[in-house]
């Protein structure tokens, strides 16, 4: 990994991941509180998108205007090959660990 990623960035990058065409700002927020029983503002979402935007690990293109959003036009991110490769990356790396992990047994007797 030549750039480290923060728990919230390493969400997000996932996120827009599993959402192939569908990750704006909105959308990567909702998933978040979601996915994560935890919520998170758009401001914060836009900020981390656009600092995985300039590390690399995203790219973004405008989507067309739409209605229900006045005729705005929102901007849509999807992973590039480095940021699907680091997210590889940093599964494999925690699996070792769970891996190395040993097994706890909780049972009461």
């Amino acid at each position: 990994m030549s750039q480290s990623l923060g728990n919230l960035e390493e969400t997000v990058l996932l996120i827009v991941a599993v959402m192939a065409d569908e990750a704006y700002g909105y959308t990567v927020a909702e998933a978040y509180k979601k996915h994560m029983a935890n919520g998170i503002s758009i401001s914060a979402v836009h900020t981390v998108l656009k600092r995985l935007e300039k590390k690399g690990y995203i790219i973004s293109k405008m989507g067309g205007a739409t209605a229900e959003r006045g005729g705005r036009r929102k901007r849509i991110f999807e992973v590039t090959k480095v940021g699907l490769s680091t997210l590889e990356e940093i599964q494999n790396n925690r699996m070792k660990l769970w891996e190395m992990m040993p097994k706890l047994n909780f049972s009461i007797g």
